[in-house]
């Protein structure tokens, strides 16, 4: 796989991959209680967390399973991350707590959402969200996700059960 940096365009945001220098950065995203509610990252997500994090995401994108994009609007200050599990077509996101509010969710999610079909080349692309997470899911139905009727995944993390429902969004009509 060519390993040069990506960088993604569209929607009044830049997504680039994360480097060393965002370090602290990913600490203080991602070392909030709401993320550490919704997800499976460590909690607290301290230095040591965020290290390890980013040993992960450089590694996944090296054995072509993942690609973690932070969410920017200049290429430079990270406001959240907007991952793709290349193996599910499953896409993640979280934006920071000083950020919500500007839609970036929504327009990180489009972007790569496009990515996935027009370059990864998925036929299906899908986000996975607990029933009551009601912003996820305003999120995924204003990037044209729909609910399927695929029956809930059932997971316990962190000592809490839940459950998640399956959010898909259609292949573009294929050109002919």
């Amino acid at each position: 796989m060519d390993m040069h940096p990506l960088r993604l365009t569209a929607h009044g945001l830049l997504l680039r991959e994360w480097t060393s220098d965002d370090l602290a950065l990913l600490q203080e995203l991602f070392d909030d209680p709401d993320v550490a509610y919704r997800t499976p990252l460590a909690s607290p997500f301290d230095q040591a967390a965020a290290r390890r994090y980013l040993h992960s995401a450089h590694q996944a994108r090296r054995e072509h399973e993942r690609i973690h994009l932070a969410i920017t609007t200049d290429g430079q200050q990270a406001m959240g991350e907007v991952l793709l599990n290349l193996t599910t077509g499953g896409i993640g996101y979280i934006v920071g707590a000083a950020h919500r509010g500007q839609h970036l969710a929504a327009r990180a999610l489009r972007t790569m959402t496009e990515y996935a079909h027009h370059t990864a080349g998925l036929t299906r692309v899908i986000l996975e969200i607990e029933p009551d997470n009601h912003p996820s899911i305003a999120v995924a139905r204003s990037a044209g996700f729909r609910l399927t009727d695929v029956k809930p995944e059932t997971v316990t993390d962190k000592g809490r059960t839940y459950d998640l429902l399956t959010w898909e969004h259609p292949a573009p009509a294929s050109r002919g």
